[in-house]
């Protein structure tokens, strides 16, 4: 079985900072692209970045120049720094990951429980 293991959530004042975690773990064979997406009450789940295996991101325009997300592959983790919160970056974030299981054939999406991010005064 494969597991998403989100961290780093919490409640923070705006223009502070936070760093999501996200550890992949189970019976994996390959890890390829993997996001952040989140989603606000009332609102679709939306993408907030994407990074390949390589390094190769594409941020949501709302989140440029203000968020960065990373992968250590070596430890199936991926990370998101969120800085300068706003407010309206309030919702719950998910981190998904593109897997291809040990002994599979093809690649299927995973995704974490969700992280509560909290931004206000």
């Amino acid at each position: 079985q494969v597991q998403l293991v989100e961290s780093g959530g919490g409640l923070v004042q705006p223009g502070g900072s936070l760093r999501l975690s996200c550890t992949a773990s189970g019976s994996i064979f390959s890890t390829n692209v993997m996001g952040w997406y989140r989603q606000a009450p009332g609102k679709q789940r939306e993408l907030v970045a994407l990074i390949s295996r390589i390094g190769i991101t594409n941020y949501a325009d709302s989140v440029k120049g203000r968020f960065t997300i990373s992968r250590d592959n070596a430890k199936r983790e991926m990370y998101l720094q969120m800085n300068s919160l706003k407010p309206e970056d309030t919702a719950v974030y998910y981190c998904k990951a593109e897997i291809i299981k040990s002994g599979g054939y093809y690649p299927s999406d995973y995704w974490g429980q969700g992280t509560q991010v909290t931004v206000s005064s």
